[in-house]
Formats: structure tokens, sequence, C-alpha cells
């Protein structure tokens, strides 16, 4: 079975998923593409034979669509996730899955009245191979119970539109993910460090910031997020456990020894570092479609996520003071 895809986002991310899915995956085929922007749906839609629309409600809607990628700005995700649930249709959405916990428990509540697990948050470091083999190493019970996780988010340098938020909900939001993949438990409380910041940052940015985690067996998290670091797109990890540690540091390209020293090449951007993890994570989604099966992180993901940015966010605001995560108690739907 060919999984027909339509994507609703014509902008950067979406391009680079619609090439993946034509170029690197099978089972798949891109039919539709649908951008506010005119002539952005046809762009990107004419080198697939793909058919552009306006509106995203018009492309969940088509007969030619099987299943949906959302690659749109945060705020927009909610009422097109809703939509391609009630219209049946499973959904690969690009983080965050919405922008409040309420938009969140609105998309869970239409799952659930839909009966079937039809959306995937786009986490796609839980298909990096290096996170995989940090969770299989805990889980072994080789090294005992983690009690610390170390992260590193670096990034060479971002646009002037990027904004304090952003570092939050936007960039360690990944790491808020990965860490309650890796641990298996949730985050029960945050708060956000701000040290001195860079010379090399836009003077609205507070730069680099660290936000701190609580879990709720007590594991501590601590996440630098530094994102005018200049040299590299560098994403670190490193899991303390009682008699032992495991890191998964920035993947190496290429390295050189010669008289100028010992050194290898940085990675300098996001889809640089995953484009393997995004790979996988489509393959794996289309693969499950096929099978009229749910795969990867799911809405609740997608809520945790976003509870515990929303308690980090006003620990920002609040001068840094801890900050307890409010959630509702997870529904069996998603156990």
């Amino acid at each position: 079975m060919t999984i027909r895809i339509g994507l609703i986002g014509a902008g950067g991310m979406g391009r680079a998923h619609l090439a993946r899915i034509a170029n690197d995956l099978s089972g798949a085929v891109i039919t539709a593409v649908a951008d506010i922007n005119h002539d952005a749906a046809v762009s990107a839609a004419e080198p697939y034979g793909a058919k552009a629309y306006d509106s995203s409600e018009a492309l969940i809607n088509a007969p030619e669509v099987d299943a949906v990628v959302i690659a749109t700005f945060g705020k927009a995700h909610a009422p097109d996730v809703i939509r391609c649930i009630e219209a049946g249709k499973y959904v690969l959405c690009e983080k965050p899955l919405a922008t409040t916990a309420e938009d969140c428990l609105r998309i869970m509540e239409a799952e659930r009245k839909a009966g079937k697990r039809l959306v995937t948050v786009g986490f796609m470091r839980r298909f990096d191979a290096g996170y995989q083999e940090m969770k299989a190493v805990l889980d072994s019970g080789e090294h005992g119970y983690a009690t610390l996780v170390h992260c590193r988010h670096r990034n060479p340098s971002v646009p002037e539109g990027y904004t304090t938020r952003n570092m939050i909900d936007d960039t360690a939001i990944h790491e808020i993910d990965i860490c309650r993949y890796l641990l298996g438990e949730e985050i029960a409380s945050v708060r956000i460090d701000t040290p001195r910041a860079t010379s090399r940052r836009f003077e609205h940015l507070q730069d680099p910031l660290v936000l701190v985690a609580t879990t709720a067996s007590g594991v501590l998290i601590d996440d630098e997020v530094n994102v005018n670091i200049q040299f590299g797109y560098s994403i670190e990890c490193e899991l303390v456990m009682e008699a032992g540690t495991v890191r998964l540091g920035d993947q190496e390209k290429v390295h050189v020894r010669d008289v100028h020293g010992n050194r290898n090449a940085m990675c300098q951007s996001h889809i640089d570092r995953f484009q393997t993890a995004f790979n996988t994570e489509f393959q794996s989604w289309i693969n499950a479609v096929a099978r009229d099966e749910h795969t990867g992180s799911t809405s609740w993901d997608g809520y945790a996520a976003t509870c515990v940015v929303d308690a980090a966010l006003e620990s920002l605001g609040n001068g840094g003071r801890e900050v307890s995560v409010s959630m509702i108690d997870k529904p069996t739907f998603y156990a």
C-alpha cells in the first residue's frame, strides 16, 4: 500500500520533509501541499506533481490525501490536528503539538472521541541511534537507576526574530521530551537560571540560559541552552546512574589528525545532525500508517512537554523561582 501524504506548511522544514519522503523513503507519495502563501504552496508542490491548496482544511478533506504532515508554526497546529482527527486521518505534527496545555487537552479529547490514536508528535530524537543506545543502557539495569542528566543544546547562531521564549518552547522542548523518554517518567518541577549573557546575541535575547528540572522520582536534569556559540550545532547528553555513566557527544562527521592538531568537523544545523533520525521517524510513521497503527510519541507526550514549557516560562518571568508542573492524570487511553 502506498500512503498518499499531504503537507501543511511549505517552509524550510516542510520542504525538507517533502524531499526526504520523495528521495530517501519508501511506501509514500506526496499528493498535496497547503500553505497560506499560494506561491509557496505551488512551488513546493510542483516538483512532486502534487496539488497545491491555499487552505489546510481543504487539504485535510481532500480524497487524494491518506495522511497529513503538519510543519507550520506552533500556534497554528491545534485546529489542523483536530481536523485531521475528525477526518480519521493519521497526522505527524512537528513539535510543539500546541502552544498551550488547553489546546493539547482539546486534541486529546478529540482523539479519545475518535477512539484511536491518530497523532504523532515530531520528537525525532527518540529515533536517534545514540539516544536509543543510552536508553538501552539505563533500561538494562546494569548500572542502577538514574540520578542526574546533563544536557547541552548549542546553536552557532539564531535569527533576530528568535526570542528568549523560543529558547524554551522551540529549543529546550527537545531536551524536555528526550529526558521524559530516557527516564520513563514525568518532570515534576522546573526553574530557569540566567547566566551572564554572551555579547554575540541580539540585545533582546537572554543567552545562554539553563533549564533545571526535577522528575517525579527526584532525578535532576540540567539543560544548557546556548544559541550563539558560533562554532557549530552541538547536542550533548550525559546520563548519570548509580554505578556508571553513558554520554552522547556531538556527532563526529570527519576526524582529522595533522600538523595543525587533532580535530573533527562539527554539525552546523539540526538537519545536519538529525537527518538519519528524521528519516527513521518518517519511515516508521509511514509503515505504521500502512498497517493502520500508531507509532512514535503521542498526544500525551505533546501535552506533557507543553506543561513543562509552561512552567519554565513562568519561572523565566518570575526571576527563576522553581515552578511545579501542573498536569492532569494520564488517561488510560494513552497508557
